[in-house]
């Protein structure tokens, strides 16, 4: 994307563009110059894959910047993209990305990825093979195998990457980690990490009545990789996050805001073991229901990290379905731990501190240390904050790989990927705890997985004392799809 265009070609790109029928003139910055050329009436020109919902936020949000126009929608959900092609008249708007990259990849600079957890990776590295910087919703992938592939691929083409994980870049995160170096809190060696999800149907069996599917939804294009399956009601804009061949239930929704600031705190890499307990739920007669097609109402997931030099091994438990750890004795019995919903414990051989969602409202515990602990700041904020992850990579972008402007971005695949891979491995854990098969001599049903202790082996990728596991590693794509590595 950086080379410069024969000079031939960039006249006929910017005439043909000049006289297209649906109007759009924008001459995307790598036709006019190399890196970090920034002409007057050039920006960044991005295409957006996903327009509605959050993808319609994303898009306001780097366009809102000043430095990135929107020059191309794709949505297979003709409703959902209704608000961005309003806001963006001029941009051309297609219903396969595939298709808007092979037409259109010498039109745009960089793709925003904003679909269903199980399209993230194939558009995303699409889109980085071509030589575009990418912008990926959280969590970056739907299995491990893919978030390892992404990483990698993102060296490999050097293109400037982010995840959506927005409170990466904000205030409460670096707060907490000069807390953590200074000594504050001593050496943590447990942390809590709660959330209120799930706020959408889990734990419950996959419709047997089909409805017919709404006319302004591509719904092949919307399965993309996932199984062919017959349409429901409600699963679309939102639902589909219960379901395990679309999203990544709970762990995916809010895994990446809530872990955030335990993995960048303590310098997280891959945890070794991992076991947890699920939630059930009553169908009668003594039974509790299977539905392995959906994730539980609740989960209690234990991921153990081992030390790194004077610092032991750290247990970091993961609880969902309003689930919570137990309160803190030296909080007050009006104070509050985290949002209510959702939080962050970190517990330390010299003290405690918690945070909310995105790590925002970082304190000390008990409160009242807050009022005396001063620590001198030695990270740089992002200017902006939250709103600051959108528009620090879009000038990343302009930057250019390589660029210290790349280089400092808050949630490069360099750093999402091993986060998201910690997510996943807890989705791992729940999907294996819930695992069966039929007993061969009795023909009984039995949960192989239940009691043990998985045991990971993280540059492997693999599960080593218990191979059913890792069918959950890496899915199996409909026919026709691939992630092209």
């Amino acid at each position: 994307m950086k080379k410069k265009l024969q000079q031939n070609s960039r006249r006929n790109f910017i005439r043909n563009s000049a006289l297209a029928m649906a109007g759009f003139y924008i001459v995307p910055r790598h036709v006019l110059g190399g890196k970090g050329f920034l002409a007057p009436s050039d920006k960044l020109t991005i295409a957006g894959i996903g327009a509605g919902g959050k993808g319609e936020g994303d898009l306001a949000n780097f366009f809102g910047g000043g430095k990135a126009d929107i020059g191309f929608l794709c949505d297979v959900d003709e409703r959902r993209a209704v608000n961005s092609r309003k806001k963006f008249p001029n941009a051309k708007f297609y219903t396969d990305w595939r298709e808007m990259l092979d037409k259109e990849h010498k039109s745009f600079d960089a793709v925003s990825v904003s679909t269903p957890d199980h399209t993230h990776a194939v558009a995303a590295m699409a889109a980085m093979q071509l030589g575009k910087h990418v912008y990926v919703q959280k969590p970056m992938a739907h299995d491990i195998y893919e978030a390892r592939k992404l990483t990698e691929a993102a060296r490999q083409h050097k293109v400037v990457t982010q995840m959506g994980n927005q409170g990466a870049s904000g205030d409460g995160v670096r707060q907490l980690r000069e807390w953590y170096n200074a000594g504050i809190i001593g050496e943590v060696h447990t942390v809590y990490v709660y959330t209120d999800r799930p706020v959408w149907p889990q734990g419950i069996p996959w419709p047997t009545q089909p409805v017919a599917v709404p006319k302004e939804l591509n719904w092949d294009l919307w399965l993309g990789t996932a199984p062919t399956k017959n349409y429901i009601e409600n699963l679309v804009p939102f639902n589909w996050r219960g379901w395990w061949d679309y999203g990544t239930g709970a762990l995916g929704d809010m895994g990446c805001h809530l872990i955030e600031p335990a993995f960048r705190v303590l310098g997280l890499g891959y945890p070794t073991e991992a076991e947890c307990s699920v939630g059930s739920v009553y169908v009668g007669e003594f039974r509790r229901g299977y539905f392995p097609e959906s994730g539980p109402p609740s989960s209690h997931v234990i991921l153990t990290f081992p030390g790194k030099g004077k610092q032991k091994e750290i247990k970091m438990h993961w609880m969902d379905g309003g689930i919570q750890p137990e309160r803190m004795p030296e909080l007050g019995p009006t104070e509050t731990m985290g949002d209510g919903g959702n939080g962050v414990l970190f517990i330390g051989t010299k003290g405690k501190m918690m945070c909310e969602t995105y790590g925002a409202n970082p304190k000390l515990v008990p409160l009242s240390r807050n009022n005396d602990v001063h620590v001198k700041q030695t990270l740089a904020r992002v200017p902006g904050g939250e709103k600051g992850h959108y528009t620090e990579w879009v000038e990343a972008c302009i930057a250019g790989y390589g660029s210290d402007r790349a280089k400092d971005l808050s949630s490069t695949f360099d750093l999402a990927g091993p986060l998201t891979e910690i997510v996943l491995m807890g989705n791992l854990a729940i999907r294996s705890f819930d695992y069966r098969k039929r007993d061969a001599a009795n023909k009984n049903w039995e949960y192989p997985g239940r009691y043990i202790k998985l045991l990971w082996d993280g540059p492997n990728m693999r599960i080593t004392n218990f191979d059913e596991a890792n069918q959950f590693v890496k899915r199996t794509y409909r026919e026709g799809w691939s992630l092209g590595v």
